[in-house]
């Protein structure tokens, strides 16, 4: 499947004479698409992104499809299509049960792990957020952020096959230093939370 989409994709940029961002009329809808359905790994999009654009735009690039990809898949299953995605779905919800809780009760930070980490498919992660009491506007930055891990982590993995030269401490250590700050930020969260519960309970 990811030979025939790069396949695809560079017969495309050959027959179009797209360059730079232009890239992106292509891998956006292919990114919808990914978001949608899970035919193939975003990680495709990732490497087609870098391999044309460089590490750094394509970075961008995969983090702009990526988070739009998501927003559009999230407003679809939370208006147009919430009974269609509910047949084709929700059964796929089941093994991950756990999770649709730990959404509930952490909101945005679930979001933010289940985009880093390839624990669950992106278009679950987007109709469990749509059906759950997340705002839009919070998951709207989730999205955003937790995108931006995930893809940062595909670009680590993927620019030690496209470059194999490159020092990958450029993009290893900020993204170490970047997810400490998530981490420091849940921390904090979590404390306050707890604080905010326990002077409930005392008065």
């Amino acid at each position: 499947m990811n030979e025939w989409i790069e396949s695809i994709t560079g017969w495309l940029l050959d027959a179009t004479q797209l360059s730079g961002f232009g890239i992106l009329a292509i891998t956006l809808p292919l990114a919808l698409i990914q978001g949608t359905f899970g035919v193939f790994p975003f990680a495709t999009i990732v490497m087609l992104h870098i391999s044309t654009l460089g590490v750094a735009q394509g970075l961008l690039a995969s983090w702009f499809a990526g988070s739009v990809a998501g927003m559009i898949v999230y407003w679809l299953c939370k208006t147009t299509f919430t009974e269609w995605f509910s047949k084709k779905w929700m059964y796929k919800l089941e093994k991950y049960e756990k999770w649709q809780r730990s959404l509930e009760r952490y909101g945005v930070w679930a979001v933010i792990f289940l985009r880093t980490i390839p624990i669950m498919p992106n278009n679950l992660i987007s109709f469990m957020a749509a059906i759950s009491k997340l705002k839009t506007t919070s998951y709207t930055w989730s999205n955003a952020v937790g995108n931006l891990s995930s893809i940062w982590l595909f670009g680590i993995l993927s620019a030690s096959i496209v470059f194999p030269d490159m020092d990958l401490r450029k993009l290893i250590f900020p993204y170490v230093l970047f997810l400490i700050l998530l981490l420091s930020l849940f921390v904090i969260r979590q404390r306050l939370m707890k604080h905010r519960e326990h002077r409930k309970s005392t008065v």
